[in-house]
């Protein structure tokens, strides 16, 4: 596996971030920094070890130190984790989380202002 092949491995998982996860960034490790909590831990240490293995390939002499097995695993658990990611689903998701959220918030402070006027003896 040559340098150009582990960079095209680091820029197909950048750009399904980029698609799936909506982050931005300018390449694999920026966009890593940016969406480290959306990705479970496996796939972020294996999308962390693509990232280390396409800075390294950058330079002839570290090419050699790139273990090519690890990184082709590394990249088929990136892609297959990242092509399950439904953006419409996860924005659903937050949404319903967010009107869960403040659903019961309401529910709380109207049991607590009908609490307060029994105690008061309004009710």
């Amino acid at each position: 596996m040559s340098a150009v092949a582990i960079q095209q491995m680091a820029d197909r998982v950048a750009g399904l971030m980029e698609e799936r996860l909506k982050v931005g960034g300018r390449d694999l490790s920026a966009k890593l920094r940016r969406g480290r909590r959306l990705l479970p831990k496996k796939e972020r240490d294996a999308a962390q070890l693509l990232a280390a293995a396409a800075e390294k390939s950058k330079n002839p002499k570290l090419l050699g130190q790139i273990d090519m097995g690890e990184v082709a695993d590394s990249y088929d658990v990136c892609v297959r984790h990242l092509m399950t990611v439904d953006p419409a689903g996860r924005r659903r998701d937050t949404i319903a989380g967010m009107l869960a959220s403040v659903g019961f918030g309401v529910l709380v402070l109207i049991l607590g202002i009908i609490a307060l006027l029994a105690w008061r003896g309004y009710l």
